[in-house]
């Protein structure tokens, strides 16, 4: 078959990127990360054959607004591979440059959140650690809802969720993750600056707290310092009311006797 003629299913992706194609820039070969009985689930079904037919790089973005609902590797009985999980494949041959990548991170808004979560789970197959880490660190704040589906069915999650299950877990959407070296060595060798939480240093929120009076000590009946010793006083002026009641009593029993 000439090389230049495009099969249906796109099986040429298989044969000739195993083997001389470009590595990722992470040195994997984009061919093979995902593991053969998933790459063959996917140029056999449905949707690969008749979406993921001569697709670039822009149709990628109308095909996951027309077609992802849900987040989801392989479902159901049959292990179907999900439409999100076959464009997934297609990004891997298409093998799209960082602007690209850049792009589809930065549609804003519901219509294009999957597309940020393929763009996110692309960049984690495929770029080193700390491009991964920089590139979905930022994510970690973005709070939209997905929805994910499983063998046992569909639930809610969100996409700082998803992000924080490809920078920690080792499996996500039927794919083996590439094991990254720790943050902390990345730091350590000066290829990352050190994470800053959005909330701020949390040692320098506890001294505030404390020059502000913010934390109390607490006994072992749940109340504050401050509590006890309002307690304490009201009882002291309950005390001297007591004393003084007691005087005008004796001084009207002394009247009295006169």
């Amino acid at each position: 078959m000439p090389s230049d003629t495009h099969r249906a299913d796109e099986r040429r992706f298989l044969d000739e990127r195993g083997s001389n194609a470009s590595l990722a820039p992470n040195g994997l070969n984009p061919a093979t990360i995902m593991e053969k009985a998933v790459r063959e689930r996917i140029v056999d079904s449905y949707f690969w054959k008749e979406q993921c037919f001569g697709v670039n790089e822009a149709d990628i973005v109308d095909r996951v607004v027309d077609h992802v609902r849900f987040i989801a590797g392989t479902y159901g009985d049959t292990q179907k591979p999900s439409p999100f999980l076959c464009l997934a494949f297609k990004l891997l041959q298409l093998a799209p440059n960082d602007d690209i990548i850049t792009t589809y991170l930065n549609y804003g808004g519901e219509k294009f959140k999957y597309l940020r979560a393929l763009a996110a789970f692309y960049v984690r197959l495929t770029r080193k650690a700390e491009h991964v880490f920089a590139t979905l660190e930022p994510l970690l704040e973005d709070r939209r809802k997905l929805r994910r589906r499983a063998r046992t069915g569909v639930r809610v999650t969100f996409m700082d969720e998803f992000v924080d299950e490809l920078l920690n877990k080792e499996r996500v959407c039927a794919t083996s993750l590439w094991q990254m070296p720790k943050r902390e060595i990345l730091e350590d060798l000066d290829l990352l600056e050190p994470r800053v939480s959005p909330l701020g240093d949390i040692e320098d929120l506890l001294d505030e707290d404390e020059n502000d009076g913010g934390v109390e000590e607490v006994n072992g009946d749940g109340d504050t310092k401050e509590e006890n010793k309002a307690d304490g006083d009201h009882e002291d002026s309950k005390k001297e009311e007591e004393k003084e009641e007691e005087k005008e009593t004796e001084k009207e029993k002394e009247k009295k006797g006169e």
